[in-house]
């Protein structure tokens, strides 16, 4: 880094960290909102394709027709239904 000498040097210098600055809020921005790995549970998506779920499963429908109605994967309709029998259990007990 050159040494800053006149005032002119000063304010050029103060120009370039702002735009470094400007690309480091970005990045941490993009960090901030990025979507974590893993299965999120319970989140508004989550309980409405579950709602649903139990309705179907109640009504007799299949797993692979709810999955498919849902379009979700088999093995999350049986998490759903792993889900919806701990429930029951705990419900009558």
């Amino acid at each position: 880094m050159k040494k800053i000498s006149t005032l002119e040097d000063a304010l050029q210098r103060i120009e370039e960290l702002e735009k470094v600055n400007a690309k480091l809020k970005e990045e941490l921005e993009y960090y901030k909102n990025r979507k974590m790995s893993g299965r999120q549970k319970h989140n508004a998506k989550w309980m409405s394709i579950y709602n649903d779920f139990v309705a179907c499963y109640e009504g007799g429908m299949t797993m692979l027709e709810i999955a498919k109605r849902n379009n979700v994967s088999e093995r999350t309709i049986y998490r759903y239904k792993a889900y919806y029998d701990q429930l029951k259990s705990s419900q009558e007990e």
